[in-house]
């Protein structure tokens, strides 16, 4: 028995000692996520704030002076141009009116008289019963009268603007707002305070306000990548204080020649439809302006995005042969939850986006193409969606965690592994 025992110790040392020198496993390559990259049509877009103004303001005044006898017009309503808004007392116009009138009527009898004077007064010179001074003298009497005629005209007209001018209308069509005066009031010709003002709201004006710097760059961005603008006029879509759109696009109408030299900044002017009005003047907009359609543009998810200890933007792009290598990305801004590459990075390669901390440059892996939902795409259209990432994968600001905090075992770093960093990768980005 004793015997038998000792084989069995032999035995269980020497199988022992033969698993040892067999060695560990090989251990598989470990499994990431990645998106093939693609080159789409891309719409880029600026968002800037702006305030409403009316299309047309006229603020009502005299033109005569007079007592207000009568308003014409509900405070806040409606008015077209040429509307009766104010009625003066216009008694003592309609008196020089009727004397005006009057005075033309006598120079039409003057003028009358002095034409068949001029007439007998050349009969008579050309048989030389008169002589040819008092002939010249009878055809400027008859100058003089016309003279008068078209005086005493002028002088009707005037007067009959007067009567017109006592009934104040509106110079526009528009919305009408509350009057500064009330019936019995005086008001005198060409007074500085305007009697009401009224506004025309459709359509409705936006002035946007952009640093020159953005015009600059804009133009370099169109230079370098053929950026296709729309021929019609840059549209312009409008968010409202609370964040939702407006219903109705815009278009840019004018651009100012000038910079303010305060702020370093030009002003756009947006015409915008509003039949509803729903814009007012003065209200704070948000204007997000189509600058045109980048052909050909290449976005990255942002989880595929990382910084290296100099602060320069990476990725971790998978080659053919399984392999990862490191690129430096420069990126121009964000596009919904992507970045828009700039260099660095080509239509058809694989970015990894999951699984970043458990590989390094140089080693094979095995990639799986990410599912739909993990990043946002670009539809047809061109213009990118806005998903939000998942809540695992919600972005902390920083750089990348440091070589001691991320964890050794392979199972503690996929249940800790920590998100990309959402901030701009490179310092001039937008």
């Amino acid at each position: 028995m004793r015997n038998v025992l000792i084989s069995l110790i032999i035995a269980s040392t020497l199988a022992a000692c033969g698993d040892d020198s067999a060695g560990p496993p090989p251990m598989s390559p470990p499994a990431v996520d990645v998106v093939t990259l693609r080159a789409q049509p891309v719409t880029l877009t600026r968002e800037v704030p702006g305030r409403t103004r009316a299309s047309q303001i006229a603020e009502v005044r005299p033109q005569v002076s007079g007592i207000i006898r009568g308003r014409l017009f509900e405070e806040g309503s409606m008015v077209s141009a040429g509307q009766p808004l104010y009625q003066l007392d216009d008694a003592t116009y309609r008196a020089d009116l009727a004397s005006a009138q009057a005075a033309l009527k006598r120079a039409q009898a003057t003028l009358n008289a002095a034409r068949l004077r001029a007439r007998r007064s050349a009969e008579l010179a050309r048989i030389d019963a008169i002589s040819t001074q008092e002939n010249e003298d009878a055809i400027a009497a008859e100058q003089q009268a016309a003279a008068d005629v078209a005086s005493a005209r002028a002088a009707v007209q005037r007067s009959a603007l007067n009567v017109e001018y006592a009934r104040i209308a509106s110079p526009i069509d528009g919305r009408i707002g509350t009057s500064a005066v009330t019936v019995g009031a005086l008001v005198t010709a060409n007074q500085p305070e305007p009697l009401a003002t009224v506004q025309q709201f459709d359509p409705m004006h936006v002035d946007i306000s952009a640093p020159v710097e953005d015009l600059t760059e804009f133009r370099h961005e169109a230079a370098a990548s053929g950026l296709q603008s729309d021929p019609g006029g840059m549209p312009v879509t409008v968010l409202l204080a609370d964040g939702t759109r407006y219903a109705h696009e815009g278009r840019v109408q004018a651009t100012d020649l000038s910079v303010d030299p305060a702020t370093g900044s030009f002003t756009l002017r947006v015409v915008v439809p509003n039949p509803d009005m729903t814009l007012l003047p003065g209200m704070y907009v948000r204007a997000v302006a189509d600058l045109g359609v980048r052909p050909d543009s290449v976005l990255v998810p942002q989880r595929g995005i990382t910084r290296d200890p100099k602060g320069n933007a990476t990725a971790l792009v998978v080659g053919t042969d399984g392999t990862v290598e490191v690129r430096e990305v420069r990126t121009a801004r964000a596009i919904g939850d992507q970045w828009l590459v700039e260099s660095g990075l080509q239509a058809g390669e694989r970015v990894i986006v999951s699984g970043l901390q458990r590989v390094q440059p140089g080693i094979k892996v095995a990639a799986t193409e990410a599912a739909p939902g993990a990043s946002a795409t670009v539809p047809a259209t061109g213009q990118p969606a806005t998903a939000a990432p998942a809540p695992a994968q919600q972005p902390v600001d920083g750089a990348a965690p440091a070589e001691d905090d991320v964890p050794q075992d392979a199972a503690e770093a996929e249940a800790t592994e920590p998100a990309t960093d959402y901030a701009d990768p490179t310092p001039d980005a937008r």
